[in-house]
């Protein structure tokens, strides 16, 4: 037992430092899901006293209305025997695997076939740091970094500012933590030349770009492939550069099940064409590299930036101070590391580069947050911190004073003029000089002890313990810190707690017929409750279009995230007739008020069928069936022209459908008949039809490529309807129609 522990003791302490940073899940039986927070803050949780309460952290609302749901959906869909390809609960229907934060793919949803749904999510949560530190470990162990330097390397990435802000979503972390892993096997590839790591390579690939993030996994790409090409140059052997070379390919093709469906959508959506300067780092904020919380922490609600987490690039003062260390040596490994956390830290911050980016209009890049490419330099300083500790251990032996001093004087002027200016010319209101100079404290204490205890090693080499244990332990303690006051641990008993209005929802929908109301995906979503509306990264272009264009009846662009319908649009009504919402939700607390749909208007159209103390629903008397049949329709090809045709005065829509090209069927006005749904799962959809006639079933959810459509078995074309929904030809008499996707 001795010698295990004498072995492998830097791996017990990564184990040690995050069991305590997990210790709440483990051992008080709380969860890092912010529950708080969603009960606090979301409809219709928050209109109850009794879930009210303090809330740690409530700047990560992406949690509760996209990634959290979309997980259990996700489970849930898995469960019924089907991949979750399409999500028909937000969007009126939006693809879901390739909306790629859905993290379909990902092998650690095999978590949730184990355990309790929030006991698997806590556990992927809390792998994250966990698996950073052990695979950083592996990676500068590889690079014959002391235990030491390699335990300081792999806390410092572990709980770096990247990986601890993202934590909570599971999706951006996962797909960076995979970096060391990837470094490691083309280190060992170069010196063994073993096959086995060539796979491993390999399948770093699909375990990042199935994670949940395309940017960062981009990232992990370039920044994996740069080093494959660096170290085969290095060895100046083609064969080498070659079967890395393959090995990356062969990793982008296991990515493909991701990729190829991901990319059909980027294309089809909103977000392809915008292109925006958003969340670039103010360069004087690159202090928070030492001093996270400089410019003040959205948990203790003084932050005034407002992004806290996009521009969150936190190492710590001692990871600094030695990445100082490891680049004034220099060497070859050095030259890469330094040179990637430079580039990083350029892309990172606002420059003429980043104007330049956006204008190249790159997929992804030039329409993402260019700030989070600063997770390469956490990365990046967190194996220079490692490289530099092995240096100052060498200065220190061979007693080269002038070298050692040259990092701390750098550290020390850093600090020593963020100090002065904070005094002198006071360039902060004195409500945030208080908040900058309070956290300004440590890193300079810090800063300062290490010298202190480089003095003494300098007098006594003995005493060079003391030095590294301080550095050490510092580094752990400024990191754990950092973690553990952003992460929050809040009540299991507060994630989705029943409320009997959500019950009533369920049950008035049917899971078919749909809602409309101010809700977010925490409930559609997560209670497979049907909706119109959605926030998400990627949708489909078409129904923003769509929605948007119901403000005053002309053609406007989608929002870059959000479809939400205009409250006070002329053409709401007919948006909400036309896609089947036959439940209208309704605080009771919103009567009267702008923001919210007038059920009190109409009595006729809206009647009352749900009331409690807190809500109420009403049924659109006049909303379609979400299957209809037409016997009339109209051809404009123009997409522009359907917009305003659809959105007209005289047209009716009840009972004509615009269609782009003509179908092959003839039609008769006076036909009749009855679409009926048997089955509504979220790939495939069976609806019984009887008409007199060969009529259009027309279906209110969103025409996608991706769709196919059999009638009496036989396969059939689905025309584009009402500008974005869906239409199959029908024959006389009965017929089986089957959507799948």
């Amino acid at each position: 037992m001795k010698h295990f522990v004498l072995r492998f003791w830097p791996v017990l302490f990564i184990f040690f430092l995050w069991g305590i940073f997990s210790s709440p899940y483990f051992f008080q039986g709380k969860v890092p899901y912010a529950s708080t927070y969603q009960v606090n803050f979301f409809t219709p949780w928050s209109s109850y006293e009794k879930f009210w309460g303090p809330v740690k952290n409530n700047a990560m609302p992406d949690v509760h209305g996209q990634i959290y749901p979309w997980k259990n959906f996700t489970i849930d869909t898995y469960k019924l025997g089907q991949i979750p390809l399409w999500n028909p609960y937000s969007f009126s229907g939006n693809p879901h695997l390739a909306n790629y934060q859905s993290a379909v793919l990902s092998p650690f949803n095999l978590l949730f076939f184990i355990f309790p749904f929030i006991d698997a999510w806590s556990l992927l949560v809390l792998l994250q740091p966990l698996l950073a530190g052990i695979f950083m470990y592996m990676l500068l162990k590889s690079f014959k970094v002391s235990a030491i330097g390699a335990l300081i390397g792999s806390i410092t990435f572990m709980f770096c500012g990247f990986i601890v802000v993202w934590m909570a979503y599971g999706t951006l972390a996962y797909a960076s933590l995979f970096l060391p892993l990837s470094f490691f096997a083309i280190e060992q590839y170069v010196h063994t030349k073993k096959l086995k790591y060539l796979l491993l390579l390999s399948f770093t690939f699909p375990l990042s770009f199935f994670s949940g993030h395309f940017q960062i996994s981009l990232y992990f790409f370039v920044a994996t492939t740069a080093y494959a090409f660096y170290r085969g140059l290095l060895v100046k052997n083609t064969q080498t550069i070659i079967f890395l070379g393959l090995s990356v390919v062969l990793g982008i093709l296991f990515s493909l099940p991701q990729l190829l469906p991901s990319l059909e959508f980027y294309k089809n959506s909103v977000r392809s064409e915008i292109f925006l300067l958003t969340e670039v780092i103010p360069p004087q904020y690159l202090i928070t590299a030492i001093a996270p919380d400089f410019f003040g922490n959205a948990v203790t609600r003084n932050d005034w930036y407002g992004h806290y987490a996009e521009w969150a690039s936190f190492i710590g003062i001692i990871p600094f101070l030695l990445m100082i260390f490891a680049v004034l040596k220099r060497g070859s490994k050095v030259t890469f590391f330094a040179l990637l956390a430079f580039v990083a830290i350029i892309l990172a911050i606002y420059t003429p580069l980043s104007l330049i980016i956006i204008s190249l209009k790159i997929p992804v890049v030039s329409t993402s947050a260019l700030s989070r490419i600063i997770v390469l330099f956490s990365f990046a300083a967190a194996v220079l911190a490692a490289f530099g500790f092995d240096v100052l251990e060498r200065l220190i032996e061979k007693k080269e004073v002038k070298k050692m001093l040259i990092p701390f004087v750098i550290s020390g002027i850093i600090i020593g003029i963020t100090w002065i200016i904070l005094f002198i010319w006071h360039p902060l209101s004195i409500d945030k000089l208080v908040i900058a100079k309070r956290n300004l404290i440590l890193p300079s204490v810090f800063l300062l002890l290490a010298s202190t205890f480089l003095f003494i090693s300098l007098k006594n080499k003995k005493l060079m313990f003391l030095l590294s244990a301080f550095l050490l332990l510092t580094a752990s303690f400024d990191s754990l810190r950092f973690a553990q006051k952003w992460m929050p641990f809040d009540p299991r008993d507060l994630v989705y707690p029943d409320i009997p209005v959500i019950s009533a929802m369920q049950k008035e929908t049917k899971g078919v017929e749909r809602v409309f109301g101010n809700l977010g995906g925490e409930v559609t979503v997560y209670y497979g409750i049907p909706g119109i509306e959605g926030y998400d990264p990627l949708y489909i272009d078409r129904y923003g279009e769509f929605i948007r264009s119901s403000q005053t009846g002309s053609f406007v662009k989608g929002e870059r995230s959000l479809v939400k319908l205009p409250r006070d649009g002329k053409y709401i009504d007919r948006v909400l007739d036309l896609l089947g919402v036959s439940v209208i939700f309704h605080p009771r607390a919103d009567t009267n008020q702008g923001w919210a749909y007038p059920v009190w208007v109409d009595a006729q159209r809206n009647q009352l069928i749900y009331r409690d103390d807190k809500f109420e629903l009403y049924r659109n008397t006049q909303a379609l069936g979400r299957a209809t049949l037409f016997y009339n329709y109209e051809v404009i090809p123009d997409k522009n022209s359907m917009i305003k045709r659809l959105y007209s005065k005289d047209f009716d829509f009840r009972h004509t459908l615009l269609l782009e090209e003509k179908p092959t069927i003839s039609f008769q006005k006076e036909g009749s008949g009855s679409a009926n749904i048997t089955s509504y799962t979220p790939n495939m959809i069976h609806i019984e039809v009887q008409t007199n006639t060969p009529a259009m079933l027309f279906l209110s959810d969103n025409y996608y490529p991706g769709w196919k459509a059999q009638v009496n078995g036989k396969d059939t074309k689905i025309y584009r309807a009402d500008y974005t929904l869906r239409a199959v030809e029908v024959p006389a008499g009965k017929s089986a129609v089957e959507f799948r996707y």
